[in-house]
């Protein structure tokens, strides 16, 4: 019998995203990147109309503000990302559900899912941080970037507020 490893692969990810601490780990990477599921790169939190935003999930919308960056969604996931990542669980569309398994995905890629998971705040960040430009790399470091990033304190206070634990 042949095992089927998307779905396997795909299941334990649902898995991963019933924990309270991958769900809050998640809300407050969006809280720190200030997007949305429907964000394309270029997208501005609270505009009207705004172009930069697609309604259509069948597929990862490409492009955006630059014609070149394509970054989307509420983690920043790019096209390339979204094949390799997606396509590992069989996921076709970009739907905030496989965004959400797409993160989990990279996550295990990070290798940062079991100290997500055991609340291991510093290890989680660090591991996660070169991948997300909006994360501190731990607690008193700054983002790997030169861009703005969330301080370490305001991330805990958004994963705590989310129902995270910390170790």
């Amino acid at each position: 019998m042949k095992v089927d490893k998307k779905a396997v692969r795909k299941a334990q990810n649902e898995e991963y995203l019933a924990n309270p601490n991958v769900a809050a780990f998640l809300k407050a990477i969006a809280q720190a990147e200030g997007g949305g599921y429907d964000f394309m790169y270029g997208a501005i939190k609270g505009k009207k109309n705004d172009k930069w935003r697609f309604s259509d999930y069948s597929t990862h919308p490409g492009p955006g503000y630059d014609g070149k960056t394509s970054a989307a969604g509420m983690y920043q996931i790019n096209l390339v990302t979204w094949r390799d990542m997606g396509g590992r669980m069989g996921l076709t569309d970009f739907s905030p559900h496989t965004q959400d398994l797409i993160a989990v995905e990279i996550f295990r890629a990070q290798k940062a899912i079991e100290a997500i998971v055991d609340g291991d705040l510093e290890t989680s960040l660090s591991r996660c941080s070169g991948r997300w430009a909006a994360l501190p790399q731990g607690k008193g470091k700054p983002g790997r970037y030169k861009q703005p990033y969330a301080k370490y304190e305001d991330f805990a206070g958004y994963y705590t507020s989310s129902g995270g634990a910390i170790k």
